[in-house]
């Protein structure tokens, strides 16, 4: 009897029989390896598949996943039926998330068309662009496409480049030497250790109360203008806005120095038209009759010179009974010396230079601002004075209360590069956007941040 022969197609998955008994018979398949979901896995793929703003192929690999999951254990060629795909693509996707988890859902790194343009001169333009215009003997103080594109052709003598190809060479570094944002240098060796005394003492200042001894936030309101409106304010109707008037009158600015106890959120206030020595003085007079008398005060304040004027060391040298010396006090230095000395009954804390921030005084001037100034309309400065006396005297009386201080002093450090974003990571340039997408959010955690001790 002739035997039959048997052979196989590989891109056929089947057997074929040769000779009398030719027939062709489906090739077994191994049994798909079963997926076991954790709550945790459950909620992140069910997320996926709800959300209208994941990709239809991400979902549908979602959606594979969670049907290889369930108890029945249904076949990949089920499955493919049943969410209309190939049943190849059921195993891989399946197999995907069994070796690599939620991120073996993700497309893999393709390498896409061969670059045109040489490593060399890639480097060559991110070179340029990272320097400025006159480092680079440019006449402009502000890199274009063009300028660059007139820099690379003088330095590299070689066939012209595109400013589509300048262009995409940059973004894929996410170099953007078109922009600009101002920094500021720390010029204070001792930004850490004076943030850090100074939340000490908002820390401690329900305690420090207490045991008698107050912390007090002063600082001035500077260039608050009277302004009156043209016409008056129409008030807010049903499916309208409040409207104010465009136009207005000045009549004139004020200053408010305020001083607030960290303790108790209540204030004291003196209303002037200047900023003088003369006028802190005076302020610091009234604010230690109107404020609790306690048997240490810790005065927090910026570093203006009106501030540790010769007649601010003088009434302090007067409240603590301690010899008053002008010859010692002649320089700033020396008398700031003498204004923190922590052996007097008061001391004064200065915060670091451009540090005004950790003041708590600013948070009541972001109140004063919302609630009183943004939308107020003054016929005369004496007006404007009688209506800030009752806003500051009800604010006293209702509103006053401590603030939540949350900052400790520790100086914040970023861990990684801001540009390091949840695209660069997957895609290898950055894309910035302010709400991402609830995707994004689980196949991309966010940038960490780190605290340093100080």
């Amino acid at each position: 009897m002739r035997m039959s022969k048997i052979w196989y197609r590989e891109q056929s998955d089947m057997l074929y029989i040769r000779g009398p008994l030719a027939r062709r018979v489906a090739m077994p398949t191994p049994f798909a390896p079963h997926i076991i979901l954790s709550q945790k896995a459950r909620t992140e793929l069910q997320a996926l598949v709800r959300a209208s703003s994941t990709p239809q192929s991400l979902g549908l690999r979602a959606r594979i996943v969670l049907r290889a999951a369930e108890t029945a254990t249904p076949t990949n060629l089920q499955i493919g039926r049943e969410l209309g795909c190939d049943n190849h693509t059921v195993g891989k996707w399946r197999r995907r998330y069994l070796a690599l988890g939620l991120a073996g859902l993700q497309d893999a790194i393709r390498s896409g068309r061969p670059r045109m343009i040489a490593s060399s001169t890639r480097i060559q333009v991110i070179s340029v662009a990272s320097e400025l215009p006159q480092d680079q003997d440019r006449a402009v103080t502000r890199w274009t496409l063009d300028e660059i594109v007139a820099t690379l052709l003088d330095a590299l003598h070689t066939e012209t480049i595109s400013r589509s190809s300048i262009w995409r060479i940059l973004h894929n570094v996410d170099l953007k030497p078109h922009k600009s944002e101002y920094w500021l240098n720390r010029h204070d060796e001792d930004f850490d250790a004076k943030a850090h005394t100074i939340c000490q003492l908002y820390a401690k200042a329900i305690t420090s109360y207490e045991e008698g001894r107050l912390v007090i936030c002063c600082d001035e309101k500077t260039g608050m203008q009277v302004l009156e409106r043209k016409t008056p304010t129409k008030p807010a109707q049903p499916g309208r806005r409040e409207r104010r008037e465009y136009e207005y009158i000045r009549h004139g600015t004020r200053v408010l120095i305020n001083a607030l106890a960290v303790a108790t959120g209540h204030i004291a206030w003196t209303i002037g038209t200047t900023r003088k020595a003369t006028d802190f003085v005076a302020h610091l007079k009234r604010a230690y009759q109107h404020l609790p008398r306690m048997a240490h005060y810790d005065w927090v304040m910026d570093n203006l010179n009106t501030h540790w004027s010769l007649d601010v060391c003088r009434l302090v040298a007067q409240w603590c009974k301690v010899p008053f010396e002008p010859v010692k006090l002649k320089k700033g230095v020396q008398r700031r010396a003498f204004l923190g000395d922590p052996r007097h009954r008061h001391v004064f804390h200065f915060t670091p230079k451009h540090g005004s921030w950790l003041n708590q005084a600013e948070l009541f001037f972001s109140v004063l601002h919302r609630r009183f100034l943004a939308r107020g309309s003054f016929p005369s400065a004496k007006d404007f004075d009688r209506r800030l006396e009752r806003f500051l005297k009800d604010y006293n009386i209702r509103h006053a209360h401590p603030y939540r201080w949350t900052y400790t002093g520790e100086p914040l450090v970023r861990d990684i590069p801001f540009s390091r974003t949840r695209r660069q990571q997957r895609q290898g340039r950055a894309c910035f956007s302010p709400r991402p997408k609830p995707f994004e959010r689980l196949l991309y955690a966010p940038r960490p941040y780190r605290r340093q001790a100080a």
